[in-house]
């Protein structure tokens, strides 16, 4: 119980260090998911149906990096390797999005 007790008082210090409230991060992170899900849904909806659909592909993007824009924009001496695990992160967003729509589309 004592590493439970000992992860939680780093990461919430994490907060103070980097001035992101982790809980606003988690919150928009976990928030996001049902977003997300529901504008992919709508992105593939709208391209089964011969739609225009780039609304919701970038709402759907949108939702997959808003807790990371939060970091971004109220962070403070980030380190540089999590820019770099964010860019990685949103890459390989792009490309299991892409290759879910391609599956669900056909």
């Amino acid at each position: 119980m004592q590493y439970w007790e000992n992860f939680k008082e780093w990461f919430l210090g994490l907060g103070g260090k980097y001035h992101v409230n982790p809980y606003i991060f988690g919150g928009i992170y976990i928030g996001a998911i049902p977003f997300f899900f529901l504008c992919l849904r709508w992105t593939i909806k709208r391209i089964k149906n011969k739609k225009t659909f780039l609304l919701p592909l970038l709402l759907t993007g949108f939702c997959f990096i808003s807790a990371y824009l939060y970091l971004i924009i109220a962070g403070k001496n980030i380190p540089a390797w999590v820019y770099y695990f964010i860019a990685v992160m949103i890459v390989y967003s792009i490309y299991s999005t892409a290759k879910k729509i391609k599956a669900n589309t056909k």
